[in-house]
């Protein structure tokens, strides 16, 4: 399924013009087509290792939270990668265009087994997945709160796309650099009203059933934004320290949502709600963009795609009227 931009929901667009370019590399062909092969001659290919090495200069794991789980899931570093291919989820869907495609490793933003495991049988989705993907010789790494807090991660890639200016961490990495750590936030260009700024979130997003949610007064002001990839519920004590004035992230809950709002100043901060899977895409075109780049500096060549699967859970919503 191609992922439509938000607004293209008269059933009129052309996904061929109308869509994001998704791919990095090139189109996809037969698996066995090339594999093996250096038609440049000047450039080789990488191992699985190689790949790693430069996912550790891109997003270190020393920026990952305690909880996470990243890194190489399964695989042997010794493979000889020629196609590598990005997604936010490892789902069944993407694992079929992965392999459909002949790609030698896959690179999620979400974990497969971030929750420890006694079985990896292929009677479950998982185990299925972990099978799937072994048999097949493809790698699996995961890039995930590493790829939220590294320069260049998922919530500067939102606050780039906002526009944002002179931005900071929300919570500065333990350990690592001043300028990285989970959210960003910083000021617009110029004021804007809510509503105007809400409608720029809605334009960006790829379009998901969910849509985009704004809690606040259309007609309010905003300057200061912060924002958060993903679910950053637990984040608004530093939304509140940043005065920010709006806070775009994913996943609010009704109970932290509710409290924010009774503890807002001036109805401040409004809430833009958007959708998980959507405020983590954005990222993966920079990201393997930036894969691509350290590979080729280091003297290796692959093709690098981004999955144009949509694997937001949700299929479609009711509304009133």
């Amino acid at each position: 399924m191609e992922i439509p931009r938000d607004g293209e929901h008269d059933g009129t667009s052309d996904p061929q013009t109308d869509n994001p370019e998704i791919p990095v590399g090139q189109d996809g062909h037969d698996s066995s087509e090339g594999r093996g092969s250096q038609e440049s001659g000047a450039f080789a290919q990488p191992t699985v290792g190689d790949v790693l090495v430069a996912v550790e200069e891109l997003w270190p794991e020393s920026l990952a939270e305690d909880w996470d789980a990243v890194g190489m899931v399964l695989g042997r570093p010794s493979r000889t990668v020629q196609r590598i291919l990005f997604a936010v989820d490892p789902t069944h869907e993407v694992i079929d265009e992965a392999l459909e495609w002949g790609a030698d490793l896959l690179v999620t933003h979400h974990p497969l087994l971030l929750k420890p495991v006694n079985s990896v049988a292929g009677t479950s989705f998982k185990g299925e997945a972990v099978h799937r993907l072994i048999e097949s010789g493809c790698a699996l790494v995961t890039a995930h709160t590493n790829g939220d807090s590294a320069v260049g991660g998922v919530s500067d890639v939102l606050a780039d796309a906002f526009g944002l200016r002179d931005t900071v961490p929300l919570v500065p990495a333990a350990n690592g650099l001043p300028e990285e750590g989970i959210g960003r936030v910083g000021n617009l260009p110029e004021v804007m009203k809510l509503g105007d700024f809400a409608e720029l979130v809605f334009s960006i997003m790829p379009a998901v059933a969910g849509g985009v949610r704004v809690s606040g007064d259309p007609q309010g002001l905003v300057h200061r934004v912060a924002v958060c990839g993903g679910a950053g519920d637990s984040l608004f004590d530093a939304v509140r320290a940043q005065h920010a004035d709006v806070y775009v992230t994913a996943d609010l809950r009704h109970h932290p949502a509710s409290e924010a709002r009774e503890a807002a100043v001036n109805g401040r901060p409004y809430l833009i709600d958007v959708s998980h899977f959507g405020s983590e895409w954005l990222w993966l075109t920079p990201a393997a963009s930036a894969l691509e780049n350290v590979l080729t500096d280091q003297g290796f060549e692959v093709e690098i795609r981004v999955s144009s699967r949509n694997t937001d859970p949700w299929d479609f919503v009711l509304t009133p009227g």
